[in-house]
């Protein structure tokens, strides 16, 4: 039950980052490689700030949110004027930046050592320490997000990015100033991934610049491609897709180091099949195909 409990939490904390990611990949056609980057920060500043100045956790949490979203607007305004592939090296050489000073500035961050003995979140006095109690807040602040992504994209902004997505040029002849809409679902998507980040740093009790790389980055991009872009609830179907089922190898009595060379193995033949017979994911509106789709495929 424990580990079946473990599980869960863990596809919460996925389903945030998946669902602000799907902001920006899904909805507005930005694919980020940085993601993995504004997780860490997230996890970093709850971290730091309940070791060393033993802050509130609903403090760090809001502190968090805003470190990332501030670091999401100093990462967007010069990335996002460039587009495509550029955009895609400018966010793939943030996120190797990020892991470099977490992994080197030793003297704030401990390095490779990592931060252990992160307390447990402290709610109204009630201090969340079992696993039931944290499925019940990871699930809480899953929630909070998937609405807020709902109230986003069905309201007026979200419109303009789906019109971003789908004709840059014309949302620019229709008065829509582009720039300023990618910047600011750039620094909305980092701002909820951070949740994710207190959320893993005061679970596991202990964090690395290891969990914060360009791989988890990519992995994220496989929930939404997976789970469907463009789509609520793709991201909640990708994480439990891509975390649930992995953990299946660990019945089938595999040495951990073949499993986890398995694990890498399914990703990469998941993500080749729905590349080719099903682009949109499971319940995505739009492809991450290279070419537009045609009138007869959209029909």
């Amino acid at each position: 039950m424990t580990y079946l409990l473990h599980i869960l939490i863990y596809i919460g904390i996925y389903i945030i980052l998946a669902a602000s990611l799907n902001l920006l990949a899904g909805y507005t056609g930005i694919l980020s490689i940085a993601h993995a980057a504004f997780y860490g920060v997230g996890a970093y500043v709850a971290a730091l700030m309940a070791l060393k100045l033993s802050s509130p956790f609903l403090v760090n949490l809001i502190l968090a949110i805003i470190g990332s979203t501030v670091l999401g607007a100093l990462v967007g305004i010069p990335s996002l004027r460039i587009k495509d592939d550029y955009f895609i090296i400018a966010t793939f050489a943030f996120q190797v930046i990020t892991f470099s000073i977490l992994n080197n500035w030793v003297s704030f961050t401990r390095g490779p050592m990592g931060l252990p003995g992160i307390p447990r979140p402290v709610i109204l006095g009630i201090e969340i320490s079992g696993h039931v109690g944290f499925l019940i807040l990871v699930g809480i602040l899953a929630g909070v997000t998937l609405l807020v992504c709902r109230r986003v994209t069905e309201s007026p902004f979200g419109r303009v990015l789906q019109a971003i997505r789908e004709d840059e040029v014309f949302a620019m002849a229709m008065g829509k100033n582009v720039a300023s809409f990618k910047v600011r679902v750039f620094m909305l998507g980092a701002g909820l991934a951070a949740i994710a980040g207190v959320m893993y740093a005061t679970y596991i009790s202990y964090i690395d610049p290891t969990s914060f790389t360009v791989m988890e980055s990519i992995f994220i991009i496989s929930i939404v491609i997976i789970g469907g872009a463009g789509s609520i609830w793709g991201p909640v179907i990708g994480a439990v897709v891509l975390v649930a089922l992995p953990e299946l190898l660990r019945f089938v009595g595999l040495p951990n180091s073949i499993a986890a060379n398995l694990r890498q193995i399914l990703y990469g033949g998941l993500l080749v099949a729905f590349m080719l017979w099903r682009p949109q994911g499971f319940l995505g509106k739009y492809t991450f195909a290279a070419v537009p789709e045609s009138a007869e495929d959209k029909e």
